[in-house]
This record gives structure tokens, sequence and C-alpha cells, in this order.
């Protein structure tokens, strides 16, 4: 495999791409923490994480911070790369040592292209439960899409599959081999089992008359949207009962797509995409923005 890190980035993705019209719509957070807990199940990550990260401490602000720039590295057109490499140089301080005794670096190829594979995963999954079944056409398109993205970066692409049917095995792999039920993973999933914190601003006795009916939707969302491997090594229970709930919910999501496109795009879309879409409306010659399901 060619590494690419050095070389010439590609051009970015655009308005013509299954990505954009798909990684930013808000339909996309009903599958819940699924990226990032998975992403932290990898052990080296995990640690830095673990070690560097202020996820502990100030978890929502963390999230919000690293979303931004992951979306504008998709819809920053002719900055993308620019945003990447910034995205990039965020993590090369983040190294230090596993528990083990061996050494881990953010930006090992096998590590940063890990947690890019959790977006694609993400997005995949999100599409097919709550929006539309994927061709295998289509999935081997976004795939190609999504090693354009990722050479955004200008990280070593040595670890990346070269095609959609190379990822399967890979992502396979991962799951079955090596995936662990990490600190960081744990505590992402935590108020499944012990309930969501109570908001600094709410009194306590309102907080104990809303917690329940909240606390019931976030679990409902969170282990539901995980992979089941996911949910067995992190040894969160789910029932035939429950899949059966959750599949009802999802068609019901998907049933709404007759009505989706009518809505406007603040609510279709997040920021970062919305600001895509009105810059390539201006452009020459310009696609439309999506408005498909």
């Amino acid at each position: 495999m060619t590494d690419q890190a050095e070389t010439r980035t590609p051009a970015p993705l655009g308005p013509g791409s299954l990505t954009w019209r798909y990684f930013g719509d808000t339909r996309m957070a009903l599958v819940g923490p699924r990226a990032a807990v998975l992403q932290n199940m990898l052990p080296e990550l995990g640690q830095g994480v673990l070690d560097h990260s202020v996820f502990f401490s100030e978890t929502f602000a963390r999230v919000k911070r690293s979303a931004g720039p992951i979306l504008n590295t998709v819809y920053g057109g002719e900055r993308s790369a620019e945003t990447g490499r910034q995205v990039r140089d965020y993590h090369r301080d983040i190294k230090g040592t596993m528990p083990d005794g061996s050494r881990y670096h953010a930006l090992d190829p096998e590590t940063y292209y890990w947690a890019h594979a959790t977006f694609l995963d993400n997005m995949l999954y999100g599409v097919e439960t709550f929006i539309r079944p994927l061709g295998e056409d289509e999935k081997r398109r976004i795939y190609d899409e999504s090693k354009v993205w990722f050479r955004m970066y200008g990280v070593s692409d040595r670890a990346m599959p070269e095609d959609w049917e190379a990822f399967q095995t890979y992502w396979k792999r991962m799951l079955d081999e090596v995936i662990v039920p990490h600190k960081t993973a744990r505590y992402g999933v935590g108020y499944v089992k012990k309930g969501l914190p109570a908001p600094p601003k709410v009194p306590a006795p309102v907080w104990r008359a809303v917690s329940p009916p909240l606390n019931a939707v976030a679990r409902f969302i969170t282990v539901g949207g995980l992979h089941p491997r996911m949910r067995e090594v992190l040894d969160l229970p789910w029932s035939a009962a429950d899949e059966r709930r959750y599949r009802r919910f999802a068609a019901v999501v998907r049933a709404g797509n007759r009505v989706w496109p009518l809505l406007p795009e603040a609510v279709r879309y997040v920021p970062q995409a919305r600001r895509a879409f009105r810059a390539a409306r201006r452009a020459p010659g310009a696609h439309r923005a999506p408005r498909r399901a």
C-alpha cells in the first residue's frame, strides 16, 4: 500500500459525495456515543484519553471541541486539509506508557486510523438504521470517500485497508480480537448503570423527578446503538425485548423520511454542513446541496 502522508493531498470531498449527504445529518445523533465508546476500546487510544484528556472532568466539553474540527475536515472545502492537519497536530504530544510497559502514541498509524474507522462505522450504521438501506456499491463509494477524508489528516495511511472488502475483514478482526473494556470506555457508558449526573443548576428534587425517564431514554439510545460485540465486552445487558423495541423505534424514524426533506436545513444538518452547503450553492456551476433522505 502506498503511504500518502507526505504526498499531495487529494481534492476534498464535496456536495456530490454521500459523505456530505450523511455525515452531518442530525439523525446521526440517534446512534448515541457508539463511535466515542468504540474508539476508547482500543487499548492504546483508551490509555491516551485516560492519561491526557479532560474527558473525565469535562466530558461534554471535550466531545464538543473534538466534533467541530472533524466535521470541518469533511465539510471544509479547500480548507479541509488545513483543518485535518490541525486535528493531527492536536495529537502530537499524546504519548506515554501502557500498563505492560510498551509505548503508545496517538499518531501511530494503526491507532489514528482506528479512530477514523469508528466514524465511518458510525455513519454507515446510522444511515442503515435510521435512514435507509445502502447497496454494496454505495458502501464501496462511502468507503472510498472515507479514504479521501482520512488523507486530509496528513497521517500515514499504511493501516488503512485498500478497499471496502478489506475494510470489512479489518473491522471484524478489530471487534473479535482487539477491543477491550478499557476504563475510558467503561466510563463513557457508566451512566447507563448509574444514571446521568445531575446538572449543577437543577434543584435536587426536580432532578429526582425527571431523571428516571431521562435515564431510561439515555440507556435505550446508548446501549441500543452499540454493536453487539461492544455490549458483550462491556457487559451491558440487552434483551431480545430491548432489541425489538429498538427496531420499532428505528422503523418509526425511517418512516419520517417522507417529510424529512421538507424540514428546514437547520433541523436536518449540523452547522458545519449547512455552511458548506451554502458555500457550494454560491459557487459557479454548483451542485445543489443534499435534499434527499
